[in-house]
Parts: C-alpha cells; structure tokens; sequence
C-alpha cells in the first residue's frame, strides 16, 4: 500500500468517524490520527496483504447511529466486504457506493436507511451478496439488482417496496442467485414471473405481502432445487397443484392465510425431506390425506381453520418427529386414532372446533409426555377424563370445555404443577371438586363452569395463589362461599359463583379482592348483608347479587355508586334489600343529631366560610395580577408579586380559584397520590368540563424557592412547552413562600403501580401486548425529554409509580422537572433523589446527574413490567455465579407463557431492559435509540425456543440490537 493511498483511506475513514454517534464505550479508539501508518491493524478494518489496501470494512453490531452520506467511497476501489448490519444508520443510500466496483458483500440490514434503492448499484456487478432487509426504502425495486449476474443472496424483506403489474418486465435472470426473500413489503398483484427464470434457487420468501391470482404453474418446473418456500400471509387463491411433488427437496412449506382452496395433493407425501408444513387460514377441504403418513422427517404440521371434513388420518402417527400439530377449526369427525400414541415427541396439539367424537383414549395420551399444550375443546368428546393425564406434568394448558365429559375429575390433575390454563366447562363432570386442585399453584385461569359439580368450595383453593379467573358458576355446589377466597389477590377477570345452591353470608373478606373486574354471586341462597366494604374493590366493572335472600342497605360507594352499571337488576329478587338502585325500595333515613352538637356544627361552617371567603379574595387579586400581565409572553401568563408566582397557558380557561372550590380547599376527600415530593388532588372542573391533577409540593424551610428568579421562571416555560402523546401536560404553575402546586391533564386510569400491583399486590394482570406498548410508549416520552428538549430535561426519578395509564392504556410520564425544580443551579446533588430501587448505581459515588441515570431507571421499569415484580434478584444474580435463570420462569408468572410474534418482542423488551440497566453507564444505549429500536423490531433476540433462553443469554449480548 502506497503512503498516499494509506493515508487517503485512513483519512476518509476518520472524517466518517466524526458522523458517528456510539451508545456503548466507543470500539473505535484505534481509529486515530496517531495511528494512521498502521490502518491494516485498526479494528474492523481488514487489509488485502498484496496490495497493502483495505479489503473489508465491517461495523456489524457496533452499537453505533449515523450515516453513509459523509462517507467518501472513492479511496476505496479494492473493498469486497462493507458490512454495516444492526446498526442505527439512516438516510439515504448514496449512489457513490457505485465506485466500490470489486464489491463481493454488502450487508446494510438491521438499520434505518431511507428513500429508494439507488439505480447505480445495478453497476456492483462483482456482487454476491446484497442484504438490505429491515430498514425503512421505499418506491419499487429497481430492476437494476439483477444486473448483478453473481449475486448468490438478496433480501430485500423488510421495508415498504410497492409494485404495478408491470414492475417485473424489465427483470432479468440471476443464474447464481439461490436465495431470495422480499418479504415483509407491500408488493401487490400477481406472483412475479420474472422469479421463475432464478433457476437455483433454494430459498424463497414472499411472505407478508398482498401478492394476489393462482401459485403459476411453472413454479413447481422452474424452481425444483428449493427447500424453503414461504408465500404465507398474501392473498393467493386457487388449488394447490400435484406437481408440488416437483419439491422433492423441499423442507419448509409455508402457505398459509391466502385463498387457496380444493384439496391437499397426495403428492404431497412424496416430498421426504419435509419437515414443516403449515397450510393453515385457507379455504381447502375434503380429506387430509393420509400419504402426509409418509412424511417422517415432518416436525410441525398446521392445518388449522381449513374445511376439512374427513377423520384424522391413521397414518399421522407414523410421523413420530412430530412436536405441533393442529388441526383446529376444521370439520373433522371420528375418533382419535390410536397410532397418535406414538407421538411422544409433540409438545403442542389442537384438535379444538371440530366434530371429534368417543373416549380420550387413556392409552394414547399417556405417551404424550412432552405435551406443552393440549386443546381438545368444542368437540363431542365423552366418557371420563382418564386419570392419565397426571402424567403429563409439563403441561401448561388443559382446554376440554364443551365437550359431552362425565364421571368426576381426576385427582390426578393436582400432579400438572405446571399447569397456567384449566378450562372443563361445558361439559357433564360430576362429584366434588378435588381437593387436590390446590397443588396447581402457577394457575391463572380455572374454569370448571357448566357442570354436575357438588359439594362444597374447597376452601385450599386459595392455595392457587396466582388465579386471575375463577368461574364454578351453574353446577350443584352447596355451603358457604369460602372466606379464603379472599388471599385470592391476583384475580382480576372473573369470580362466578352464581347458579348454585350456595348458602350462608357473602364473606367480608372478599373486599380484599380490589382488581376484581366482575362479580356474580345471583341465583343462590345467600343471606344477611351485603358487605359495605365491597365498595373497596374499586375497579368492579359488573356484579350480580339478584336472585338471593339478601336484606339490608346495598353498598354505596365505588362501583356502587355508578347507576350506568350494565346490569340494572343487579340486585333483583332479594327483597330485604333497600337502597338507590332499581327495584329496591329506599332505605329508612337515619334519624339525624339535634342540639348542643348541632349548634356547634353550625359555628365550624360559618368559620369555614368567612376562611373560604379571605381565600376567594385572595385569588381575585392574584386574578387581577394575571390579567394585567396576559401579554407578557406569547403562550404563557407569568405574574410575580413578592413571593408569589402564577405561570399559566394562555389556552387553559379555568383558573386557580376554580381548582380551590373543586377540591374543597385541598381536602383530603378529593387526594388521589401521595409521593415523596407531596400530594395529588383531583379536581373536576364541572363548568368546564374538564377535569385536572393537581400537586401540591413539600416545601421544608431548606428547600422554599425564590420564585421570582429569572431562570426559575425560565425552567417552569420551558416545562409548560413540553408536548408529547406520552408525557403528561402541565397546565399551570402557583408558587407562594410557603407552597408550591402544579397544575396537570388528569390521566384516567392512575398509576402503573396501583395497575401492576394494587394496594396489595393484586393490581390488574396486564396483557403482553399492553405491557409491550407501556414500555414503548415510555421509552418514546424519555428519548422525547433526552433528544428533542433544548436544553435536555432529566427526570430524576423514573419509576411505576411516576407512570400514568389513559383509558387504552397508553402510558404518559409524569413528574418530569420536578426535582430539577426544587433545585434549578445545580446538577450535582448533595441528596439521591429518586425511588429506591431505581436509582442508578453511580450515584452513590459520583453525585452527577445524567441522561444516563434515568436510561438505568428505564431498564428497571421495563424489567419490572414483564417481570411483575422488581427485577432486584435478577440483576444480582447477572453478578454472581448462580444457576441459570431461565426467563421463562421470571417472567409475570401470572400471564400464560407468551407465544409466536408476541413472545419474540417480550424477548427484546427483557434484553433491552437489561441492556438500559447495566451497571456501567457508559455501556448503556441511548433513549432515542431504545425507543426506534422497540418500535420496529419483531424478531426473536435468539433463535432459540422461548423456555430455553436464560437472562444470562440475553444479558450477554453485547448489543441490543438483533
């Protein structure tokens, strides 16, 4: 390598490395002026030791955001490999990336790059391997990429390429191309013919899109070396041809959710290498053919929600590789045949919503000891359920409902310790219910409804510590209903006890049941009262007493108190009840006080009022102040009079005083929050319509503000211009000597805390795809506070319990500035301000406040949400040499297991946390990057299944990105 050309790549690199932006420790250190003799040896850049030039630049995985637009490509004529996959990289694809004209790789997936694929690399045609998947191009994909007659792999998947119906025209052959994927786009119209003359191919995926017409054809003759085929999730209609056989080398067969109708080809048992095959949401009918008997190589076969209307082929047990079959939603009849004994691999079988009839043979399901799931709901089945099935003790979900089962439960159910999902409703079970049910103590869902059960409830039920719905409704049970349900914390969905012959009082402690969302006791025979404390369980949505023999006044507050609840006979048929509620007729008054007591009632309001009345005339000339001043800035009123100060939107149409008279004076009545910085009211501005959270701050003597300091004034405008659809909106400021109240939007739901945990760690059970949402949302509104505000705001003090939920859940950040406010000049604290727990680990030593301390934060929250419960133990544990912890196992273990698309987010949301959560702060990515990367990644961090992947995995990535 000749000086000068060393030293214009060197220099051409440097100058790139100035566009770059690192979120963890910069791995380019060796990228230096003083260094620039010895370019072969800098990281990540290999050279071609002929010629003494640089061969290969590779910055994969370099946890780096950027671009290539200042990259200057022409020192760099004899560079084969410029691989920049699962980075941060955007803009545009600059057409100068011609000029690499030796090129053998170019790998730009995993990024953010943008536009259209520019026409002049149709003119790299030394390329092989061409990877742009998962970035945001755009435009139709110029046929210019198969004028690279040596390119082996092209995956274009991934990015928003539409298409016309003459797109294809100008496409040439590709002889040495054997893998091609253009998935994940929004190409329409037919099959692209232009692909049939791409003769070796092996691998092709046309997945996601809205290709529509018949499979041509000529693809089962012109592409015969494949093995992978993938046209799922289209619109493709017509039959599926015999000549598929052509496959015979084919292992992955994916074509489901399109059109395609008739019958599966018998030929399709002549393709031996066959390992997948997944036909499901199709319109095929007739029989399943019994040549997929042959296919023994065959691991997982989908063909759920077809028409189907034939028996379960024999000859399905001969394929013993077999660990997910389903066959749902189909017309299947018959029996279960007795060869699926020798399915002891399967791990998943649904055989749910068909005309399955005869015994669950005993025989077969003893062999299916890998069962994972097992769904055999909505069919005809009868007979016993076989005490067998206590052998299989790795399931986690038993669905039988509706179904014509009789005979009593087996006691042999209490041996599944792993069971999350038992549902046997709907059918003619009889007997008591086992006692041994409390041994399942990872259950969530038990649903015994709609049977002959008798006897009464056992109270060890309260054992299944982690049930989120309880329905033993329309059986014969008889007793009291059990006062221990009450331990039952968790339950959120549903208790119905209602269709019974239960008897006795309804259990005060069921008030303990506060995420409860719906309630039936009706069609009993309880008596006395119903508990007054039941207006505790604040989040009930229904509930239904009709039909008993209860008397007394109904409870009054809470979801009592609510005349729009869905059923206006709630209460029907009881009649020793009274109370406001229809049918019922009032309550005798209460005879009131006279007197002394009287009197002296009637002093304390008058005291009351002439106080109210000096206050009222305090805000009148506060009032006054803010008038006079309206045009002192354009988007806030600012009033300052000695010590006190009002900074109000100009838009905003109520004022203090009306906040004063809707709280009562901040009476405890209307107190909603309390938190380390003071307390929160809820005001409901009737006359406005409107309804406002206002936070009153704590103000020791030490921490009282001089609010008429120009950069105090200056923080709270620059807090009030904050906008963003996760952050809640500060309406207003007032600040006195002695207090100090913030005026915001009130957000319906309250705080994540109360929704993850309640007053007793029972708060509601949120889905994976609400909880997913929760932490997109917030990285989003802290990436918003570190990257979009000048100057940037640090929150301090992220946690659940400064997280607010609107009604579809949508998270918004609260308290931001807060304790910058309460101390404006400085960001070394002298105090740790924050909640413990979250605060990030340097700060015990160093004092310094930075973005970094509330990207730790972050990780903590985003664990916690998955997790349901703080990630303390397993952020230890990443530092000791403790056992593996699987994630499966820390996981809310309230939830069912998530699956397919939604667990493989789950799965980067945990690696993200742990990434945010790193004990080194320079090693933690930055919030904009957290935040893009969470709304567009879908793909697994490990190809792994989901019960084998261990934090340690995930925590030892070295980036977040996958």
């Amino acid at each position: 390598m000749t000086c000068s050309s060393g030293r214009n790549q060197a220099e051409a690199l440097l100058q790139w490395k100035k566009s770059f932006y690192f979120f963890s420790p910069p791995p380019l250190n060796s990228w230096s002026l003083s260094n620039i003799n010895n370019l072969c040896n800098w990281t990540f850049i290999t050279c071609d030791y002929t010629t003494r030039t640089v061969s290969e630049i590779n910055l994969s995985n370099a946890d780096m955001a950027g671009s290539i637009a200042q990259f200057n490509f022409t020192p760099f004529a004899n560079l084969t490999c410029f691989d920049l996959k699962n980075n941060n990289l955007e803009g545009p694809i600059p057409s100068a990336i011609a000029t690499l004209s030796k090129l053998l790789v170019l790998d730009l997936s995993n990024n953010s790059f943008i536009g259209a694929i520019p026409l002049e690399i149709g003119l790299l045609t030394e390329l092989q391997y061409l990877n742009l998947y998962y970035n945001d191009l755009n435009g139709t994909i110029p046929p210019q990429v198969t004028n690279l007659p040596k390119v082996r792999y092209l995956n274009l998947g991934g990015n928003y390429f539409v298409s016309s119906e003459s797109d294809w025209s100008h496409f040439l052959p590709m002889p040495c191309l054997t893998y091609l994927s253009l998935s994940f786009n929004d190409l329409a119209f037919e099959f692209p013919r232009f692909i049939l003359n791409f003769h070796n191919l092996t691998f092709l995926d046309l997945s996601l899109n809205h290709f529509s017409g018949p499979i041509p054809e000529s693809l089962y003759t012109h592409l015969t070396k494949l093995e992978y085929l993938n046209l799922s999730n289209n619109a493709f209609q017509g039959p599926l041809s015999s000549n598929i056989s052509n496959f015979s080398k084919l292992i992955n067969l994916q074509l489901g959710a399109n059109q395609l109708n008739g019958s599966i080809p018998k030929s399709i048992g002549n393709m031996p290498y066959l390992e997948t095959v997944e036909l499901c949401a199709n319109l095929f009918q007739g029989n399943i053919p019994s040549s997929l008997g042959q296919l023994t190589k065959l691991k997982r076969l989908v063909l759920s929600s077809n028409r189907f209307n034939s028996t379960i082929p024999s000859e399905l047990g001969s394929c013993t590789n077999l660990t997910f079959l389903a066959l749902a939603g189909n017309h299947l009849s018959g029996k279960l045949p007795m060869s699926l004994s020798q399915l002891t691999e399967i791990t998943e079988l649904d055989l749910s919503e068909n005309l399955l009839v005869g015994e669950i043979p005993s025989s077969v399901i003893s062999n299916w000891t890998n069962l994972i799931s097992l769904h055999l709901q909505d069919n005809l089945f009868e007979g016993n359920i076989p005490p067998e099935i206590g052998l299989l003790t790795r399931l986690h979900h038993l669905l039988v409902y509706n179904n014509t089962l009789c005979g009593s439960i087996p006691s042999e159910i209490g041996n599944l310790s792993s069971l999350t999902n038992l549902g046997l409703s709907g059918n003619q079970l009889s007997g008591p219910i086992p006692p041994t049910l409390h041994l399942l103590v990872r259950l969530t869902h038990l649903d015994l409804s709609k049977n002959k059960l008798i006897g009464k409830i056992p109270k060890q039920l309260s054992n299944c510590g982690k049930l989120m719905g309880l329905n033993l409704c329309h059986n014969n049970l008889t007793g009291e209903i059990p006062s221990e349900l009450g331990s039952l914390l968790f339950l959120r969905d549903l208790l119905d006890l209602s269709s019974n012959s239960l008897s006795g009082s309804i259990p005060q402690d069921l008030d303990r049941l506060i995420s409860l969302q719906n309630l039936n006791v009706s069609n009993n025979h309880l008596s006395g009262r119903i508990p007054s404390s039941l207006s505790n369980m604040i989040n009930l949505n229904s509930y239904d007493f009709s039909n008993n023999e209860l008397v007394g006044p109904i409870p009054s507050g809470g979801a009592f108190r609510d005349k729009n609840v869905p059923n206006n006979n709630a209460f029907a048929g009881n009649v020793g009840l009274c109370g406001d509620a229809q049918g019922l007729s009032p309550c005798k008054p209460i005879p009131s006080n006279s007197g002394p007591r009287k009197d002296k009632t009637r002093f304390v309001i008058a005291i009351i009022v002439s106080i109210n009345g000096l206050i009222l005339v305090a805000l009148i000339v506060v009032g006054v102040l803010i008038y006079n001043q309206r045009n002192r800035w354009p988007n806030q009123v600012v009033v300052t009079e000695d010590d006190v100060c009002v900074i109000w939107e100009r838009q905003v149409t109520f004022t203090l005083g009306d906040i004063v008279r809707a709280t009562e004076d901040f009476n405890e009545n209307h107190c909603i929050g309390k938190g380390g910085s003071g307390k929160v009211y809820k005001a409901i501005l009737w006359a406005r319509g409107q309804v406002v959270a206002v936070k009153k701050l704590n103000m020791s003597e030490s921490e009282r503000i001089q609010v008429t300091n120009q950069l105090f004034e200056n923080e709270i405008r620059m807090l009030m211009k904050v906008r963003h659809r996760n952050i809640v909106k500060l309406y207003g400021f007032y600040s006195s000597r002695e207090l100090m109240y913030l005026v915001y939007e009130y957000v319906e739901k309250g705080s994540l805390r109360s929704m993850l945990y309640g007053q007793e760690c029972a708060g509601e059970v949120l889905s994976w795809p609400t909880r997913l949402k929760i932490v997109r949302g917030l990285a989003h509104a802290i990436a918003y506070l570190h990257h979009h505000c000048s100057p940037p705001i640090i929150h301090r003090d992220i946690s659940l319990n400064n997280i607010l939920l609107e009604s579809g859940f949508e998270p918004k950040l609260s308290d931001f500035g807060i304790a910058r406010l309460l101390n404006p000049n400085s960001s070394n604290w002298t105090l740790l301000v924050g909640s413990y727990g979250y605060i990030a680990p340097e700060l015990a030593l160093t004092m310094q406040i930075t973005e970094k301390c509330d990207i730790y934060s972050f990780g903590v929250v985003a664990l916690e949400i998955m997790l349901g419960k703080h990630p303390r133990e397993v952020l230890s544990s990443l530092s000791s040499t403790k056992e593996k912890i699987f994630l499966m196992d820390v996981l809310d273990q309230r939830m069912p297991p998530p699956t397919g698309l939604i667990a493989e987010q789950v799965v980067f949301a945990v690696t993200v946390g742990l990434a945010c959560a790193r004990t080194k702060p320079g090693s933690r990515p930055p919030m904009n990057f957290v935040a893009q990367e969470l709304s567009m990644r879908t793909q697994a961090c490990l190809d792994e299944p989901l019960g084998t992947i261990t934090i340690g995995m995930l925590a030892g990535l070295t980036s977040i990105t996958i």
